[in-house]
């Protein structure tokens, strides 16, 4: 939801009955900068980098500083969603007391580390964080703000259901994207795989609600002739256009390993329970091939029906293309007996 100035006036009257306010005591000494004349932001210092990289798991400092104190301050940290046309709350202080508001609001506090830090630390850092995030100094009747961008390194990987190609409408698509353990991609992050190598002709959604697809080598299948690039279907109707779905997923909290085998999938299912473990998801084995470098030559099970197996170091007789990546032997009849399991553990 939106906030207002007016929806957080009682939380702000609280504050301001406290024991006092961050930097009461301390004097400006910013001379013809603190006249009523100046227009622009001052206070809030301009950050080095604006933007933070960071893993899933791992805690993360987006940097906010002054350059001086304002005599009576407060500090609003809030998300800004672009893809849903609002702008989270998060966390606002006053330097001696905070609130945090939501489930980001939770895991966040302020870092504190001197008198004019208005750093904001996320602990355990989730997919859905990563964004555009406000800083905003409230100093009377005046605003101002930095904005950061917090940035995952991850994987993209292209998904479609065993029912075939172009199945999802935008909301099934999201949702088959965070059933396998990652959420969809956004262009940006998109455009970062295709620098990296991913070439795939089946269009997909974002997480911004536009179709694209990525193209390294032209070809006539594949969209034609032509210079290489993301290519665009543009926005589509949500509920109505059906088409694949660009996923993306980072490092992982547990494991993933392989048990050798000739199961079906319900014997996989077992396999994974007898060692403490669930069968892993696309998105566990994209990631531990990403992050851990997971080289496995023989299909295995995953938790979707589907047969994968992840190289690193290609082969001739692992799949015989010539890059690294997840291979993948689609959707066997779930009682076909020829492959081993791919496990994930916590």
């Amino acid at each position: 939801m939106v906030q207002s100035r007016r929806g957080w006036a009682a939380w702000e009257q609280d504050l301001d009955g406290h024991l006092g306010q961050w930097g009461s005591g301390s004097s400006c000494h910013c001379g013809p900068l603190c006249s009523a004349s100046h227009r622009g932001p001052f206070y809030l210092l301009p950050p080095i980098h604006e933007v933070i990289h960071s893993r899933r798991g791992a805690t993360t400092t987006l940097p906010c500083v002054l350059g001086t104190l304002p005599p009576s301050y407060k500090v609003r940290w809030s998300k800004v969603e672009p893809e849903e046309l609002r702008e989270t709350l998060i966390l606002i202080t006053n330097g001696l007391h905070a609130q945090g508001y939501g489930a980001l609001g939770g895991r966040a506090r302020m870092r504190k580390g001197h008198r004019l830090d208005a750093s904001l630390v996320i602990a355990g850092v989730r997919l859905e964080d990563e964004g555009r995030y406000r800083c905003e100094l409230i100093n009377g009747i005046e605003d101002e703000s930095v904005a950061l961008t917090l940035r995952l390194e991850g994987v993209v990987f292209p998904y479609q259901p065993s029912r075939g190609r172009y199945q999802f409408n935008y909301y099934e698509a999201k949702l088959a994207c965070e059933e396998q353990d990652g959420r969809l991609a956004t262009y940006a992050q998109l455009y970062q795989a295709w620098t990296e190598g991913l070439d795939w002709c089946n269009a997909g959604w974002l997480l911004e609600g536009s179709v694209r697809y990525p193209v390294l080598t032209a070809r006539a299948p594949c969209g034609g002739h032509g210079r290489p690039g993301i290519r665009s279907y543009g926005p589509r109707d949500r509920k109505r256009d059906r088409y694949d779905a660009f996923c993306f997923t980072s490092a992982l909290a547990g494991q993933v390993f392989f048990v050798p085998g000739r199961l079906t999938l319900p014997e996989a299912h077992a396999a994974c329970r007898r060692r403490g473990a669930m069968v892993a998801k696309v998105g566990h084995l994209y990631a531990a091939w990403k992050f851990s470098g997971l080289d496995q030559c023989d299909g295995g099970w995953l938790a979707d029906g589907s047969v994968r197996f992840p190289i690193t170091t290609p082969r001739p007789r692992c799949g015989g293309l010539p890059d690294p990546g997840v291979r993948s032997f689609g959707f066997p009849q779930p009682q076909q007996a020829n492959y081993g399991t791919y496990c994930y553990s916590e």
